[in-house]
């Protein structure tokens, strides 16, 4: 018996497993990592291309990363080469300065956090190789025909193994037969030669295809040489050799078998398999039946096969023996992760299989479980761990190590143990689309630990859904195998366990189907004449449609022939290639329809030139048939004008209801001449007929006959019934009423019926007439009704209504939410909790909860009383909800009322809480007072939100240059009882910026800033303006300067020198320039000009020196002398004479006497001035000195002097102070430059005076 239980606790465990199994813990969620992308075991890399070896992993925390190389700890960080990814353990390694075959190895990757730890699959990491072919030297190759021949490959060893094929020397694949075909081994076989075999360019290529790359042999020379006559055989085999042989081949590959064989003539070859038949559906024959292929092997498909080759001369065999081996594989699939609350119990189950048989191992956060730490609640059996009553301590990842002589399979699975709520993870409010007739699924996709029970309930929860039609599957899935309209609606599924439970809505629309009702019709046309294929769809109204067509199952070619349109294809001047079959498909989101119809192209028959028109109307219109719901109606077509008709379309008219308006009533083909139509009563119905050919439709036909249907009950009742209430004791019932043509008859009303729903009692009903609602009185308050509306005329009623659902009016709660009660979370944030109202006492549909809070005051002594009242509304059936914005350090009360679509409800008790203390806000005020050449006086005030008791203050200050860019800060703290403080030993004309917060005990809070620059002196404050300057031109006064201070808003201000106090200063801004042309200054007044700067209202403005600008009164126009043609003739003439005068002068000095020096000095003590004497056109200082200057060519001393002689007349007398100095043709230059000669005087330095006639002559003299 206890071995029974034991047994029935280890399938009970199993269970629960799997179902604990298929949930995925949201990852924000503590869980121990998992592997999620890995490479291959078996990872072959280009050597062209940096190495990537993936490892990715999840987990919260987020997993850490290591690796293994052969074994033993790979140190990533003191390889240069190697770099692994932010946020992941995969390694890329840069291979551009090392071989790839330097990082061949065997890679392993561990991912872990304080959960556990997931380790990856052995990485056999290895480059691609493609090696050249070893040259060799091919003798030609010399056989008898008839006889067979193999030409050998031999590919050279590549990683992967090459693709071998044959070609020739111009790359054409060599062709192949049964009697010449390529082995499995790349070898090309020849079961007899022929003499057209011979050629010299059998060439064997082999590609390499992880590179991508091609080589190939020498070239093959076949010779055949003809032996006639030839000498026929019976088959042999030229592989495989001897009578049998034995093939190994693991699961889930592909069995290859091969037997080629020679013989003349050509042997067939053909295959079977001993007391067995070949799988069909997995089994091919390649190569001419000379290889047996079998794809996903199993071991069913182990055996004695059996090749057989045969000619007319006989028949050789072989036996092939197949074993089927296999490595590892899962059974059931790979352990999977197990979510346990504590003290569950759960199973980790290893199940695979293998031949032989696979061993099983278990590590435990990469560690052999027998190594790892002791759990109680662990324990080993075979393939599975069990565990019992798991701890918190419990989770940790497992590993199963699965392996065979062929291969071994590594998984992770992860035990974590959680106590968490219910959550749904299928997003809220979803909609579902289904098409009606079909199977409807909606999902619930949970988590939970414990795992949640899933519950659904429809509409109003009357009961849950776990009956038909209706089925919940284990995933919480819930299904409708055929759903119908009815089941269209809100849904709702439940989450629960232990700590729980969670709702979530979502919504199930049911669809019409979409139909073809017009499908395309066969059609025979001539050629160059049009054809139209119709397709008239029928779709639900909330869905959109689109129509496609196809030609032989293909698109429709791009012709401008071809017109598509929303319920047509019209091909305009057919041809024969438009012969084929055409489909319309009608698609929409959830469905489609499609129907398809031939077109069969004729020859045109010949005949004249015709022109087109629209038909005539028809004519003849008869009824016949005549019923109380039918009629049917003939006409004779009119003349088709050459165009045939393509349809008829029926309108009427109702003479009695809507006079005057013709509606569609149906089509038929043009092929047809008579309709059946059905009617509807009481109407007073007159048909016509208009035809339509390519061309256009025709006039309407005459119309017909009147025929008047009788009266009858109406065939519908009154759509869109609801209840509702307007007060707390009525129903107020709705509907849509009939149209007229719906009423089937005169007198149309309404039954009107209600009755309580649940309650056994009679339908209460009253009769109403051109009405679309009826108020029930006195009724109690919130109560289900069901209802009916059925309508009814002179001649009867109609069908049996449907009953639809309603509620009598809301009337206010009755009670007020229990057990109120609060967890201050933070200082502006706290949690309210509360009982929801019964459903009974809450008289209407809850719409949800309203809490009513307000700040009584603050609880620090400075602070005023304050009373702020706020509402929240929490929507739906809360049971909580989060107070947000609160202010730190205050006294809260709140209440909390229910309220439905009547109203509220009454309010609980007032309860209060306080917030406590947080970040202050920034102080009130920083000012900069009493600047000094080198200190600043700061002054604030605390800040009216102190949050809480103010510790201190933290000063925070640094200096700013003209380039705004900041120098160190310097910090100071300070005590709560300051409001002032003096800053000395500052850096003079330096401006500083101040950063000022208070501190509470939860810490700083923001800081208000302020910034000063440092006067110069106690009189003048440094100004940001510079080299201020102006300009006076035609269009005003043009004022600039510079500016190195940080305001942006700079402006220009001026006003009259001189005025009164009244006048105001004018304002030109100047956006973001340095300079300003001032328009608007009059003519004849001094104006005082200044640059002004300004920042922040509480900053001082910035100003710059005044200038005084003069602008000049505008002169009254007057002809200016210099433009007039007689005094510019004038002053030519004046010039002319002048220089005459001087040619003159100049020769009578060349002809003239001497002047000895000394009756110059005599003459004038004052050398920079002489006048002109006017007896010999000479001037006083000048001396004609021809007689001492030096020849042309003779050189002057190096330090450029003449040195002086005994003669007074010497040329030093007339220099600057110095020797006298020459040009560099020996011409003096001392006395003759322009420049005057500086003296022994008062006044100064050498100055520049006017050009006079001594540089006239200068001038003179350089061209002579």
């Amino acid at each position: 018996m206890m071995q029974w239980r034991r047994m029935e606790a280890v399938v009970l465990l199993v269970l629960l497993g799997q179902l604990a199994s298929a949930l995925d813990v949201p990852l924000d969620l503590s869980q121990p990592p998992t592997i999620t992308h890995q490479s291959p075991k078996d990872y072959i890399i280009d050597p062209r291309e940096s190495i990537v070896i993936h490892c990715e992993a999840k987990g919260n925390p987020h997993p850490s990363f290591l690796w293994t190389r052969n074994g033993t700890h790979f140190d990533t960080d003191e390889d240069p080469n190697v770099t692994m990814k932010p946020h992941s353990g995969t390694l890329v390694v840069d291979i551009s300065r090392e071989k790839a075959e330097h990082y061949e190895a065997v890679y392993q990757c561990t991912a872990r956090n304080k959960h556990g730890t997931a380790v990856s699959n052995n990485i056999v990491v290895r480059q691609s190789r493609s090696p050249l072919w070893s040259k060799e030297r091919i003798k030609p190759i010399v056989v008898h025909e008839g006889m067979s021949l193999v030409l050998p490959c031999r590919p050279p060893a590549g990683l992967p193994p090459p693709i071998i094929f044959w070609m020739d020397n111009n790359f054409q694949k060599l062709p192949q037969s049964s009697r010449v075909s390529q082995s499995l081994n790349g070898d090309l076989y020849f079961s007899n030669v022929l003499v057209e075999d011979s050629r010299n360019d059998y060439i064997c290529y082999a590609r390499f295809p992880h590179t991508q790359t091609i080589q190939q042999k020498q070239p093959i020379t076949v010779k055949v040489i003809n032996h006639d006559p030839l000498e026929e055989r019976k088959p042999t085999f030229l592989i495989p050799s001897g009578p049998s042989s034995s093939k190994m081949v693991l699961r889930g590959q592909v069995l290859e078998l091969e037997c080629i064989a020679e013989g003349l003539p050509t042997p067939e070859i053909s295959w079977s398999k001993r007391s067995s038949v070949l799988p069909v559906e997995r089994t091919s024959f390649p190569h001419y039946q000379k290889t047996l292929r079998i794809v996903n092997v199993s071991q069913s498909d182990e055996g004695e096969y059996r090749c057989t080759a045969k000619n007319r001369l006989g028949s050789a065999q072989h036996a092939i023996h197949v074993t089927v081996r296999a490595a590892p594989y899962w059974l059931a699939g790979p352990p999977r992760n197990l979510v346990l609350a504590p003290r569950e119990n759960g199973v980790l189950t290893c199940r695979a299989g293998g031949t032989p048989k696979p061993a099983i191992t278990w590590t435990v956060n990469g560690v052999p479980i027998e190594n790892a730490p002791k759990d109680e609640s662990r324990k080993v059996e075979g393939d599975s761990i069990i565990f019992t009553e798991v701890q918190t301590d419990s989770s940790a990842v497992y590993q199963c190590n699965v392996s065979n002589d062929y291969g071994y399979l590594l998984s992770n699975a992860f035990v974590n143990v959680l106590s968490e709520s219910p959550r749904v993870l299928t997003p809220s409010n979803k909609v579902y689309q289904v098409i009606k007739n079909h199977q409807a699924l909606m999902d619930c996709a949970s988590f939970g630990s414990p795992v949640p029970k899933i519950t659904w309930f429809k509409e109003s929860r009357s009961s849950t859904l776990d009956g038909d039609p209706y089925v919940v599957h284990d995933n919480g899935t819930l299904g409708i195998h055929v759903a119908q309209v009815r089941h269209s609606g809100k849904y709702t599924c439940v989450a629960q366990n232990f700590f729980g439970n969670y709702e979530n809505h979502v919504y199930l629309e049911v669809k019409e189907p979409t139909r073809i009702l017009k499908q395309p019709e066969y059609k025979v046309v001539q050629r160059g004449r049009s054809v139209v294929f119709e397709c008239r769809v029928k779709h639900d109204p909330s869905l959109v449609p689109s129509t496609t067509w196809l030609k032989d199952k293909e698109e429709l070619p791009e012709d401008k022939r071809l017109t598509v349109e929303s319920d047509s294809l019209t091909i305009a001047d057919v041809t024969e290639d438009d012969a084929g079959v055409y489909t319309c498909i009608a698609n929409t989101t959830l469905d489609r329809d499609s129907a398809s119809a031939e077109l069969t192209v004729v020859e045109a028959t010949p005949t004249p030139a015709v022109a087109y028109e629209q038909p005539d109307a028809p004519t003849d219109l008869e009824l016949t048939d005549l019923k109380k719901r039918s009629v049917q109606l003939t006409w004779t077509p009119g003349d088709e004008h050459s165009s045939p008709i393509q349809k008829f379309l029926i309108q009427y008219q109702d003479s009695l209801h809507h006079r005057g308006h013709w509606h569609n009533l149906t089509e038929v083909p043009g092929t047809k001449t008579t309709a059946h139509l059905k009617l509807s009563p009481y109407i007073h119905y007159t048909f016509r007929v208009l035809a339509l050919n390519a061309v256009g439709f025709s006039r309407p036909s005459a119309p017909s006959r009147m025929y008047r249907t009788e009266p009858a009950a109406p065939d519908e009742n009154p759509t869109g019934v609801h209840g509702f209430g307007t007060e707390p004791d009525n129903l107020v019932i709705s509907w849509k009423p009939l149209s007229g043509l719906q009423s089937n008859g005169p007198g149309l009303h309404y039954r009107v019926m209600w009755r309580r729903k649940k309650v056994e009692s009679d339908w209460t009903s009253v009769t109403v007439s051109n009405y679309t609602q009826f108020v029930v009185s006195g009724t109690p308050t919130f109560v289900p009704y069901e209802l009916k509306v059925q309508a009814i005329n002179d001649h009867g009623a109609g069908p049996e209504p449907d009953v639809a659902h309603g509620y009598s009016g809301e009337d206010l709660p009755l009670t007020a939410p229990q057990n109120v009660r609060y967890e201050v979370q933070n200082s502006t944030l706290a949690e309210v909790r509360w009982d929801p109202v019964p459903p009974r006492e809450m008289r209407g549909i809850l719409k949800g909860y309203k809490v009513y809070y307000r700040r009584e005051h603050a609880l620090h002594k400075h602070n005023p009383h304050h009373v702020e009242e706020h509402v929240l509304t929490f929507s739906g059936n809360r049971s909580h909800g989060l107070l947000p914005g609160l202010r730190p350090f205050s006294r809260y009360a709140f209440n909390v009322r229910a309220f439905n679509g009547r109203g509220e409800g009454p309010a609980s008790s007032t309860h209060r809480f306080e917030t406590p203390e947080g970040v202050p806000g920034a102080p009130s005020f920083l000012m900069v007072t009493d600047p000094n050449p080198d200190s600043f006086t700061l002054e604030w005030s605390p800040p009216h939100e102190r949050n809480g008791h103010v510790l201190g203050y933290t000063l925070k200050y640094q200096p700013v240059n003209n380039s705004n860019e900041v120098g160190p800060v310097m910090e100071m703290a300070l005590a709560p009882n300051e409001t002032s403080l003096t800053l000395l030993n500052l850096k003079y004309n330096t401006r500083y910026k101040f950063y000022l917060n208070a501190r509470t005990g939860s810490g700083e809070g923001p800081a208000i800033s302020q910034e000063a620059v440092i006067i110069m002196d106690e009189a003048r404050p440094v100004s940001p303006f510079g080299n201020l300057s102006s300009s006076v031109g035609e269009e005003g006064a043009l004022i600039s300067w510079e500016y190195w201070g940080s305001e942006k808003n700079v402006y220009v201000e001026y006003i009259v020198e001189n005025s009164d106090g009244e006048d105001e200063w004018q304002k030109e801004f100047v956006n973001g320039s340095q300079n300003v042309v001032l328009k608007n200054l009059k003519g004849g007044l001094s104006y005082r000009v200044r640059v002004v700067a300004s920042g922040h209202r509480d900053q001082p403005l910035h100003h710059s020196e005044e200038l005084l600008v003069k602008f000049p009164a505008v002169a009254s126009r007057q002809v200016d002398i210099a433009t007039q043609g007689w005094f510019i003739g004038l002053m030519c003439a004046i010039a002319l004479l002048i220089l005459i005068l001087l040619i003159i002068c100049f020769i009578q000095r060349n002809k003239g006497g001497k002047y000895p020096v000394k009756e110059k000095e005599d003459a004038h003590t004052d050398p920079e001035f002489q006048p002109m004497k006017e007896d010999d056109c000479t001037f006083g200082e000048y001396s004609d000195n021809e007689d001492h200057k030096p020849l042309k060519g003779s050189r002057t001393p190096s330090n450029g002097t003449v040195k002086r002689d005994d003669s007074d007349d010497s040329l030093v007398d007339y220099g600057e102070g110095e020797d006298g100095q020459f040009n560099e043709d020996g011409s003096f230059i001392g006395q003759y430059s322009g420049k005057s000669v500086s003296r022994d005087t008062g006044e100064g330095p050498e100055r520049s005076e006017a050009p006079s006639p001594i540089n006239a002559m200068n001038s003179l003299n350089s061209f002579v």
